[in-house]
Formats: structure tokens, C-alpha cells, sequence
């Protein structure tokens, strides 16, 4: 489904000069990667979320909380909705159903009286460290195994892909 010479055969799109065509099998197979590990990733991250019976924002509040606390840093609410990207308003629902739920405490910040500290339990940050813990762990390890010279072409290919971020619907420039 990702080759231009179905998708594109008149190159109004993608252009394929001087490529021949193991040069686009080559290209195909480097983006069916991709793919294929967008949806291993979305699969592993629903898995963590199912698991632990949560939502996609409360796990990101769970993992910045956690790195928070690793860093000896203290986690507040103004932070987790700065971080998010999410209203106070929200961050306080979200936060009564985490406590709720057991997975994190709300204490007095220890150097302003006028504000929360937000830890994660110690049974939630453990659960979460065998499982989204594990899966980061092996991906660090598929990382590892590169030289540095192949982590810098990576490296290289993926801010490069970062950087043709447009809207996706529309024409293009509009």
C-alpha cells in the first residue's frame, strides 16, 4: 500500500528519479518498518492502558509524574496540565480519578503552602515499570545494539521525517 508506483504511477507526487526499482523496493520496505512499528507501538501502549485501566492522558500523567519523582522533583498539577497541554479544570477530574483509582497521592508541596504535590503509588509506579518499563527497556536495547554511526543515520532519518510534519488534508501550502 506505501508504493508510489501503485499509489503515484504518474510521479504527480513522488518522484522516483534515478530510482530504479530496488531502489523503491528498498524505500517501501523502509516505510512498511515504519509502519509496522507505529502499530506495534499503538498495540504495546493500548495493552499498558487496558492493563492498567486507563486512558492515554493518564498514562502520560503517570509517566511524567514518575520521571518527576526519579528526578527528585516535585510533581504539581500546574505542571501535569502545563505538560498535557490540558485546563487546570481538567487536570483536577483527571487527578481525582487517578487518586480514585489508587495510583497517586495528593500531598502539601514541600516548599509552597499554596500548593499540591502529586506522587504516583508505589504499587501503580511499580506496574507501570514491569510493564511500560519493559517495553521501553527493550526498545532501548534495539537502539543499543546500533553503532553510533547507524544510530546517527536514524537519528538523521527521523528528524527529517519529523521535519515534513504539514496538515494532511487539504492541498498542499493551503
Amino acid at each position: 500500500m506505501l508504493d508510489p508506483r501503485l499509489l503515484d504511477p504518474r510521479q504527480e507526487i513522488v518522484q522516483r528519479a534515478g530510482m530504479d526499482d530496488q531502489d523503491v523496493d528498498q524505500v517501501v520496505r523502509v516505510l512498511q518498518g515504519l509502519r509496522d512499528w507505529r502499530e506495534a507501538e499503538r498495540r504495546m501502549s493500548e495493552a499498558s492502558r487496558r492493563y492498567m485501566k486507563l486512558g492515554e492522558t493518564d498514562m502520560r500523567t503517570l509517566r511524567f509524574v514518575i520521571a518527576k519523582q526519579h528526578r527528585g522533583e516535585t510533581a504539581t498539577p500546574g505542571a501535569i496540565a502545563a505538560h498535557l497541554g490540558i485546563t487546570s479544570a481538567s487536570t483536577t477530574k483527571m487527578l481525582d480519578r487517578l487518586a480514585d483509582a489508587g495510583h497517586i497521592r495528593r500531598l502539601p508541596h514541600p516548599s509552597d503552602r499554596r500548593s499540591l504535590a502529586v506522587e504516583v503509588t508505589e504499587e501503580t509506579r511499580e506496574i507501570a515499570m514491569k510493564s511500560v518499563g519493559r517495553d521501553h527497556a527493550h526498545r532501548f536495547e534495539a537502539a543499543a545494539r546500533l553503532s553510533p554511526a547507524e544510530r546517527e543515520v536514524v537519528m538523521r532519518f527521523l528528524g527529517d521525517l519529523t521535519s515534513t510534519e504539514q496538515p494532511s488534508i487539504g492541498p498542499a501550502g493551503v
